[in-house]
């Protein structure tokens, strides 16, 4: 992985990552305008996500949600977040890739919301229901997904495991939604992962570097 992005970088610089390099336009674009007086509101009606909101809604605006910077967190880290971990998705599977990835783990995130508030506060994967009103939004789960994803494309498994313990710690010391839902994007990706390995493209099912069997 470290030499594919290095070619990558040094032969076309930063137009290696023009998707990577759109997002996190878009997503300092979408901090500036919801920091205003007048642009939180037509943000929030654009990109956020809510377990209370109708699932449709929810699909309409997860295009954009992933953009949307979390209130309660600092931008520059998702800023960080999605040009590093975007930035080697895009060079090492493309750009396609990296979207479809990107929301099949944003989608995972909002679709366990819902079945986490349903199941209630008791069970070991249910949500108190005054996560129903938490904003959901943010590439968190994307960035996720994604790691988990690279790290099996390129066989990396230890740096795999090493993300999977993170994340079930997060949860272990801050039980909420947002650890949560990290857990149920990596849930998606890996499932994705096991349905390539089996059914997909036989470049899929062989280390990286070796060619397909005789």
């Amino acid at each position: 992985m470290f030499w594919t992005v290095r070619d990558a970088l040094v032969r076309d610089r930063w137009r290696a990552i023009p998707m990577t390099l759109g997002a996190v336009c878009l997503t300092s674009v979408f901090q500036i305008v919801q920091n205003t007086s007048w642009g939180f509101q037509p943000v929030q009606d654009l990109g956020s996500v809510k377990a209370v909101d109708p699932f449709w809604l929810a699909l309409l605006r997860t295009p954009l949600s992933l953009f949307v910077p979390a209130l309660d967190l600092p931008v520059w880290g998702a800023l960080a977040q999605m040009l590093l971990v975007f930035g080697i998705a895009e060079i090492c599977i493309g750009w396609w890739r990296t979207l479809v990835i990107g929301y099949v783990a944003t989608l995972a995130g909002t679709t366990y919301a819902r079945i986490g508030v349903a199941l209630g506060p008791e069970h070991p994967f249910g949500l108190p229901v005054s996560d129903r009103i938490v904003n959901d939004t943010g590439p968190s789960a994307a960035v996720v997904g994604l790691a988990i994803y690279l790290c099996w494309r390129y066989r990396a498994y230890l740096t795999g495991a090493l993300v999977i313990l993170a994340m079930i710690g997060e949860v272990l010391i801050k039980n909420n939604l947002a650890g949560k839902e990290h857990l149920a994007a990596m849930a998606a990706v890996m499932a994705v992962c096991v349905v390539r390995a089996q059914w997909g493209p036989v470049r899929s099912r062989v280390p990286v570097g070796q060619g397909p069997p005789p």
